[in-house]
């Protein structure tokens, strides 16, 4: 008999299905949101362009005339290179350091992830990643997010899409190119260039391994700024490396003794002058600053390595030599010291600027706005540069007088200009430089020997509304004074733009738009951008020759007949420049491939030297740079590009001279363009016309020279005496 019996309900034992049913409906839950996370993730990742992580800024590509690196500007400091072009030491290191099993995973390394996580708990700490390759690549490539888990979620998921789309060695390629080495470096071949001053084919085992340790954090542990840090990192590259059995304990050792010796080297085709300062500005003109940021663009100029090493050496060579004069009393570049904090506002030594163009196409073969662009990058080439031009725009108004009737052999005034001579400049009287006076002398003596009283007898004669109307339509300027002080130059232009208008001398009246950039491809090498070439009519053809003839005669008999005695031999023409109380030089001229303009000056107008007349001072630069550019562009003797015909002519009626005329002394035998022949005899001598020689195949004389005889019979002609 039992004592003591329990009594009350007895349990109920549940059955299996209710033990396990709990778990499995919890292990359904978190599956089922293990795959709505997979699916969301997913579904998100393919919302990504895949196109985007092949493409990288870089920095854009200038090219020169023949198609070859000039220098590289914006983007991100990045130069691409392929696979093959890095050496595999690096390839090695980096793979050891950054992803063991990078062939072996699909784009996430999961035993990597548990291996980190384990070691994270272990040590407490979030400090070892376990990001692959593949997903630095994703990150780095494309907007997907601060830290934080859904960004790596999402990054695991393009990851996937990432190797299903590329190679294992296009992966790795784009990762070497894309990542950032620190100091502004991305790319291997960029680090390697900037921290060792070689190409990353050339790295060695213990530079491979400080580059692949920089990866983490590139600029902590920047072998310029801490190397004592770099080479902890390039230690635990190499023990890595041993570790996986890719260097042997003895290779490892040697390459950590090795001291870590920086050898930073400025990158190859880096160049900051003018002609790339010009480049630059057309560029934003041209394409978007979003564009020109993004980097990776082809940039095809007009730019003569040559031609702009010329130009840059004839410079400072002429304007030290002027500086060495003893009537040169000025601050010396040699002594300049720059200002402690910003830049001068106005360098306070002698300034130059050289532009020279291709006559054909109008492309600026070369570019200098300054003595020392480190120093000041004022380009003194380009507007809103302008200086006055002075007797450099003189051409331009005789081409008009000539396309209004008016012929080399006029007989003009040499004399001083009487006040109310000239129509509406009411006392007006400009003088003649030199302080002289001639009598009456035939117009081409006044534009090669640089008169002043004969050019605005000429202007007169031209029409101020004309002389004004050309230089707007040379592109001069938008607001040429309406005043006779423009014959002899009165207004102010830039050196780029004069120089395009002389253009129009060897082009047959036809102004080429100076251009830098010729053509700009994207990084797919499709073109975004042409340049257009254009060409504007600006003077009457068989004015513009006629003036050309003259100009040739300035370089051999006139204002700038000393080119000879600088060693100047080629055919060419041009005009010297001087302005009031000699505070700017100029020398314009061309030869039948190339014009080139020369300026020299202070940035604060003053008087450079007295008496510095642009022969002196500018075409020395000029001789020096067209005599190395002929190198490259021959120069032919200019030729005329209509028909030639000799003519006897009346200077003082510029008509067909008569017997008259020829018992007078005014007649003289000329060539002409058949267009500029005059069809009438003179009324002024009457008497019978004489007869003249029909039009001539062979090559044109020059313009005839005139016995003074042929105007002493003559007192007064625009004023003369």
């Amino acid at each position: 008999m039992k004592l003591f019996a329990r009594s009350g309900p007895k349990k109920k034992k549940h059955g299996k299905p209710f033990r396990y049913g709990w778990k499995i409906t919890l292990l359904a839950i978190i599956g089922a949101a293990g795959i709505s996370v997979f699916l969301f993730y997913g579904a998100w990742a393919q919302t990504f362009d895949m196109k985007k992580v092949g493409e990288m800024p870089e920095r854009n590509t200038v090219l020169d005339v023949d198609g070859k690196i000039y220098s590289r500007l914006a983007g991100a400091n990045r130069l691409k290179v392929s696979l093959s072009e890095v050496s595999p030491l690096f390839i090695a290191a980096v793979l050891a350091r950054e992803d063991t099993r990078f062939y072996q995973h699909g784009g996430i390394d999961w035993r990597g992830i548990l291996r980190a996580l384990a070691h994270d708990i272990l040590s407490r700490s979030a400090k070892e990643g376990a990001s692959s390759i593949t997903q630095q690549l994703a990150r780095n490539s494309l907007p997907l997010g601060g830290r934080s888990i859904r960004r790596k979620l999402l990054e695991a998921m393009v990851a996937l899409r990432i190797e299903r789309q590329f190679t294992k060695q296009q992966i790795l390629e784009l990762y070497i190119n894309r990542i950032y080495f620190g100091t502004g470096c991305y790319g291997v071949e960029t680090a390697s260039q900037a921290y060792f001053g070689k190409s990353a084919s050339q790295l060695n085992l213990p530079e491979a391994a400080v580059l692949a340790g920089l990866i983490r954090s590139p600029n902590r542990f920047s072998p310029l700024k801490n190397p004592e840090g770099a080479a902890v990192q390039r230690n635990a590259v190499l023990d890595r490396m041993v570790q996986l059995q890719k260097l042997s304990p003895t290779q490892a050792e040697q390459a950590k003794i090795a001291k870590i010796t920086p050898h930073p080297k400025r990158l190859p085709f880096i160049q900051e002058n003018y002609a790339m300062d010009a480049v630059q500005r057309d560029l934003t003109l041209l394409l978007t600053q979003d564009q020109i940021d993004n980097g990776g663009l082809f940039i095809y100029t007009t730019l003569d390595p040559a031609v702009q090493n010329a130009a840059q050496q004839a410079l400072e060579t002429q304007l030290t030599k002027i500086e060495r004069q003893s009537n040169f009393h000025h601050p010396l570049k040699a002594n300049y010291q720059p200002p402690a904090n910003g830049d001068d506002s106005a360098m306070p030594y002698l300034q130059g600027a050289v532009v020279a163009i291709d006559n054909a196409s109008g492309g600026i073969r070369g570019l200098v706005g300054g003595r020392d662009y480190s120093q000041s990058k004022f380009n003194r080439a380009l507007a809103p540069t302008n200086r006055q031009v002075g007797s450099a725009f003189k051409p331009f108004v005789y081409a008009l007088a000539f396309s209004h009737g008016l012929l080399p052999g006029a007989a003009i005034s040499d004399g001083p200009i009487q006040p109310g001579e000239i129509e509406g400049a009411g006392n007006w009287s400009p003088g003649n430089s030199d302080g002289t006076y001639g009598g009456i002398q035939p117009c081409s003596y006044g534009l090669i020997h640089s008169r002043n009283t004969m050019s605005v007898r000429v202007g007169q004669f031209a029409g101020l509304d004309s002389v004004q109307k050309v230089a707007n339509t040379l592109g001069l300027g938008q607001n040429i004074p309406h005043g006779p002080a423009i014959y002899i130059g009165s207004f102010e232009t830039n050196l780029k733009d004069l120089t395009a208008a002389y253009s129009a001398f060897p082009n047959a009246g036809v102004r080429k738009q100076a251009y830098i950039i010729e053509r700009i491809d994207n990084q797919q090498h499709h073109p975004i951008f042409r340049a257009a070439h254009i060409s504007v009519p600006a003077l009457d053809p068989s004015a513009a020759w006629m003036t050309s003839q003259l100009m040739e005669e300035v370089l051999t008999r006139g204002t700038a007949a000393s080119a000879r005695s600088l060693g100047f031999k080629l055919p060419a023409a041009g005009k010297t420049g001087t302005t009031n109380d000699y505070k700017d030089a100029w020398f314009l001229g061309y030869t039948s491939t190339l014009t080139c303009g020369v300026w020299v000056g202070f940035d604060q107008p003053v008087t450079i030297i007295p008496h510095g007349y642009g022969a002196a001072l500018a075409l020395p630069v000029w001789t020096q740079v067209m005599n190395k550019a002929a190198e490259h562009y021959p120069a032919q003797s200019l030729q005329p590009t209509m028909p030639i015909q000799r003519a006897t002519v009346c200077s003082i009626s510029n008509q067909l001279a008569t017997t008259g005329c020829q018992a007078n002394g005014t007649s003289y035998d000329i060539d002409l363009p058949a267009d500029k022949v005059p069809t009438v005899a003179c009324e002024v001598h009457g008497g019978q016309q004489m007869p003249f020689a029909q039009q001539l195949q062979d090559l044109p004389q020059k313009a005839a020279t005139f016995p003074g005889r042929f105007f002493r019979s003559f007192r007064k002609l625009f004023g003369g005496r």
